[in-house]
């Protein structure tokens, strides 16, 4: 991290200490965050990925990635991780400096039982597994149920837009097969039968107004990092340690991602290169029990009325240790355009105080209100990030007009590390945004904006004592631990090996 302190790196570091501010450390990025969601875990979003795409010859192209459905057992059969038929989950982008979303797309899921049956003493019986024998190829006679998917691109408000249809470039379909998870080796006949059969899965698409990208829905393995127990735990981890070796406490878990590949030319307005980002999921208002369900899948429950929005995730953390947990719900429900109501939470941040009390040599910086924190919740990053004629709201921004970093030399601390591309330019999977989130919530803007507040951020060097500290929770991963292509997440572990 030593970057991170360097006078010559300066410009970037300070880039990366604004954004990050907004997102201090937590348990996971986004992962059972509010008491609502926590219960709600189909349409609970953890993580939002936004970045040019690094695959060899796709830099022309921006790749958005949602995951879903938060600490799944690769065993946990039968059934396994479907999303919710009866939700809407959505990325918005907004292209214009403002904070009301420009584009949407639009993800909705049907699942059909095929009623797969046994004859068994005479008498047709439906079998209790998800598939009767090993699957290959898209929607195989083995498969039990059929889960598939629509892609809407809605320009405007996302509930009252201009909608079209994305399709499937090869045949015009508007409807697409999502992979089952991974069961285990058997099922698909061998070690490597899941990559193989997942792959045939990533369609090259035609969405309207913009040409072609390519879409992806499917079980990933976990993405994100962190030493989750231990921090759980009251920081039960030495924060100025080493920055490997402690063991990451989501690695043996799968997660279900939302993965679009779109050209820059689409999500830009043609004059400002910045774009914003963030992911949502929405359930129906009313929902009612049904106390004799008829057979079939999604009959176990009524639900009408207005869409209402249940999750809500841009830049990584901010509702877990940044939102009180009074108001975790209403984060959820709200957009960004309203983000002036959790100010508070910003200008008085809890979580460094807290940290000076478990660690009482790390002394939490004392510029209150803290106007530095202020800055990076509502503006993003002048010269690296912020659009112009910015309004105030919380949402992970991408400057397309940075050229995307080669997988191979990407540096997992990303602009802190002289990495103009990585987080909080956007944010890729390599990206170790636990260990800059730390560091900057202890003060390194501070420390780097020096005596005479060169940035304005409103602080100095004598507010953060432990501004200069390299924090860290000892987990780090980079690119190379990914996937080289589109969809970049790697392959979900199996049920069974």
């Amino acid at each position: 991290m030593q970057a991170f302190l360097s006078k010559k790196v300066a410009t970037v570091a300070i880039g990366a200490a604004i954004s990050a501010i907004i997102c201090l450390p937590a348990a996971a990025s986004s992962h059972r965050e509010a008491p609502f969601i926590s219960g709600q875990p189909k349409v609970d979003g953890t993580d939002f990925y936004m970045f040019r795409s690094y695959e060899p010859g796709r830099q022309d192209y921006v790749t958005l990635v949602a995951n879903y459905i938060p600490f799944q057992d690769p065993q946990g059969g039968p059934n396994f991780y479907q999303f919710d038929a009866n939700a809407l989950y959505e990325i918005s982008v907004v292209n214009d400096g403002g904070s009301k979303e420009n584009i949407t797309f639009r993800f909705k899921f049907t699942n059909t039982s095929k009623r797969t049956a046994l004859t068994v003493g005479g008498q047709p019986t439906l079998i209790p597994l998800i598939n009767s024998g090993v699957i290959s190829g898209v929607n195989p006679a083995a498969l039990n149920v059929r889960e598939t998917y629509t892609v809407d691109i809605v320009r405007g408000d996302r509930r009252v837009g201009t909608v079209s249809s994305v399709t499937n470039a090869a045949n015009g379909a508007k409807v697409f097969d999502k992979p089952v998870d991974n069961i285990g080796d058997k099922s698909f006949g061998s070690a490597t039968g899941y990559t193989t059969y997942a792959n045939q899965h990533i369609y090259n698409v035609a969405i309207p107004g913009c040409g072609n990208g390519r879409v992806f829905v499917g079980q990933r393995q976990e993405s994100f990092y962190i030493a989750v127990g231990k921090i759980f735990d009251l920081f039960n981890l030495n924060p100025l340690g080493p920055e490997t070796g402690t063991p990451n406490s989501l690695a043996g878990k799968n997660i279900s991602s939302l993965a679009m590949e779109v050209p820059v030319s689409c999500l830009t307005n043609g004059t400002e290169p910045v774009i914003g980002g963030f992911t949502t999921a929405s359930v129906r208002q009313g929902r009612l029990i049904n106390p004799n369900p008829a057979s079939g899948n999604n009959n176990a429950v009524k639900e009408g009325g207005p869409w209402a929005q249940v999750s809500r995730l841009g830049m990584p953390l901010v509702n877990e240790v940044v939102i009180g947990l009074e108001d975790k719900d209403r984060f959820n429900a709200s957009r960004p355009g309203a983000d002036k109501q959790f100010a508070g939470y910003v200008t008085n941040p809890s979580l460094p105080a807290l940290i000076q009390t478990l660690f009482p040599s790390a002394l939490a910086p004392t510029n209150f209100p803290r106007t530095d924190l202020v800055a990076a919740f509502l503006t993003g990053i002048k010269g690296v990030n912020q659009p112009a004629n910015v309004k105030a709201s919380e949402m992970l921004r991408l400057n397309t007009a940075i050229a995307p970093t080669p997988r191979a030399t990407q540096n997992a601390l990303g602009v802190a590390g002289g990495d103009n591309a990585g987080f909080p330019n956007g944010r890729r999977p390599g990206d170790d945004v636990v260990d800059l989130s730390v560091r900057v919530a202890m003060g390194a803007l501070c420390v780097l904006t020096g005596a005479t507040d060169t940035l304005g951020v409103g602080c100095k060097p004598s507010d953060a004592a432990a501004g200069g500290l390299a924090f860290t929770d000892g987990v780090r991963n980079d690119a190379t631990t990914f996937q080289p292509a589109f969809p970049y997440l790697n392959t979900p572990l199996p049920g069974s090996n």
